[in-house]
């Protein structure tokens, strides 16, 4: 677990998690700890955490046959549920998805956090590499509202922790407000909106070079002008 990386969760706990008299039950999915996990950042005495896997070992307080099927566990019934490091080496992650959404209490916070950069990594497989856009579309996938969406991101005073060509890492921070199954979009009818991404990035600041942004910004502005002369 880069560094970086545990920034990123513990940001999302301090801006994200309110403190409560009783304990917060957390789902870590994708647990096992090969390189550092971040259950020391979930004290026992606040939290009630739990990890899940497809294997045994340090960490992986559940075992599960399939990342897309939980029986062993309730719906509605984790106030959070986190994954870093994981979404790369899930083939069918919308899937999890459906199974996170599913298991998360209502008003409940997800966060995800998945590469964007790296070299790949095959453990046992690597699949994918993640933008806003993607983090956003696993919300909408299954009715999540979005919180907070970023990608190469950082907090006021820590571009030099959290910034990175070669560990670049996407966010998601969504919230369920809904009870019971996940519900899904309708294939049918749904048709895609770009989001404005500078909506969901809140106080954190792109490691982008000025440049950069400045040819996204005027790319979207475009995009958008032509949709709406279409």
């Amino acid at each position: 677990m880069h560094q970086s990386s545990m920034l990123r969760m513990e940001w999302f706990i301090g801006k994200f998690v309110e403190n409560k008299k009783i304990k917060l039950k957390v789902l870590d999915v994708g647990s096992y700890d090969f390189n550092g996990s971040y259950k020391r950042l979930f004290p026992s005495g606040e939290f009630d955490y739990i990890g899940i896997d497809m294997e045994s070992g340090p960490n992986v307080g559940q075992v599960v046959n399939t990342p897309y099927h939980w029986p062993e566990f309730a719906t509605d019934s984790f106030d959070l549920i986190i994954s870093g490091q994981a979404f790369e080496h899930n083939e069918f992650f919308w899937l999890t998805m459906e199974e996170i959404a599913r298991v998360l209490k209502p008003g409940g916070k997800v966060c995800i956090i998945a590469p964007n950069g790296f070299i790949e990594h095959r453990f046992p497989v690597d699949c994918y590499r993640f933008f806003s856009d993607g983090m956003i579309a696993m919300a909408r996938y299954v009715k999540l509202d979005v919180l907070h969406a970023s990608t190469n991101a950082y907090s006021k005073g820590q571009e030099k922790n959290w910034c990175s060509e070669v560990e670049a890492d996407s966010i998601l921070v969504a919230q369920k407000n809904y009870s019971g199954e996940a519900q899904l979009i309708d294939r049918k009818t749904y048709s895609c909106t770009p989001a404005i991404q500078q909506n969901f990035l809140g106080e954190l600041k792109t490691c982008q070079k000025p440049k950069d942004n400045a040819i996204q910004k005027l790319l979207m502005k475009l995009y958008r002008k032509a949709k709406i002369l279409a």
